[in-house]
C-alpha cells in the first residue's frame, strides 16, 4: 500500500516538474533569455531539483524534456547559432546535423543525473556535520548547472568550431577564448543561481517530505 502511494506521489511530482519545465520553456523571456547570438537559461533548475528529489531515472527524463524544449526553441525561434542545437536549421554555409542532437540532449540528460549523485556523495561524506544539507544541495546545484554549460560549450568547440566561429564572425584562433568568455559570463552566474535556488527550494521540499514520512 505504501509503495503504491509512493509511486503515485512520485508520478505526481514528476508531472509537476515536467509542467514547470514546459511553462518556463514556452513563456517568452522566462526559461530561455535571449542574448542576441545565444540564450541564457534557468530551465535546468527544476531538472536539478527533480534529480535530487526523484532520483536519476526521473531526473534523466526531466533532462530529456529540457532537451526537447531546446530543440523546439532553436528550430522554431532560432538565433544565429541555433544550428548547434538542431539539425533542422541552417544559416549561410553552416547547418545542423546529428551532432546537434548530441549537444542538445546529452548535457541536459546528465543535468538530471549528476546532481543526484553529487548530493548523495557529499551528504554521505559530511554525514551529520552541521550544514551538511546546505553544502550538499549547493554542490548539487553547481554541478548540475556546470555540467550543462561546460559540455554544451566544449561540444560546440569540438563539433562545430569552424561554423560557430564564422556565425559569430570571429577567427578560429579566438574561438576558445570566446567560449571561455561565455562560460564565465553566462555559465558561472547560472551556476550560482542554481546553487542558491536548489538549496532554498530543494531544502524546503526535502524537509516537507521528511515531515510527511514521520
Amino acid at each position: 500500500m505504501k509503495k503504491d502511494k509512493d509511486r503515485t506521489l512520485g508520478l505526481v511530482q514528476l508531472s509537476l516538474m515536467s509542467a514547470l519545465i514546459l511553462i518556463m520553456a514556452f513563456i517568452p523571456f522566462l526559461g530561455y533569455i535571449p542574448l542576441g547570438f545565444t540564450r541564457a537559461t534557468i530551465i535546468h533548475i527544476p531538472v536539478i531539483i527533480g534529480s535530487i528529489l526523484l532520483g536519476p531515472k526521473k531526473g534523466a527524463f526531466l533532462g530529456l524534456l529540457f532537451g526537447v524544449t531546446s530543440l523546439l526553441n532553436n528550430t522554431f525561434n532560432p538565433t544565429v547559432t541555433s544550428f548547434v542545437f538542431t539539425p533542422f536549421y541552417s544559416v549561410g554555409d553552416a547547418s545542423g546535423n546529428a551532432l546537434s542532437l548530441v549537444i542538445c540532449f546529452l548535457p541536459r540528460i546528465l543535468v538530471g543525473i549528476v546532481p543526484y549523485y553529487v548530493y548523495k556523495g557529499v551528504r554521505k561524506m559530511l554525514e551529520q556535520k552541521k550544514g551538511a544539507e546546505v553544502v550538499s544541495l549547493s554542490a548539487a546545484g553547481l554541478a548540475g548547472s556546470l555540467v550543462n554549460t561546460l559540455l554544451v560549450m566544449n561540444f560546440i568547440y569540438f563539433f562545430f568550431g569552424q561554423s560557430y566561429a564564422a556565425a559569430r564572425n570571429i577567427s578560429i584562433e579566438a574561438l576558445y577564448g570566446v567560449i571561455m568568455g561565455v562560460i564565465g559570463i553566462n555559465g558561472v552566474p547560472e551556476a550560482i543561481v542554481a546553487a542558491i535556488l536548489t538549496t532554498a527550494i530543494g531544502g524546503a521540499l526535502l524537509r516537507s517530505r521528511r515531515k510527511k514520512n514521520r
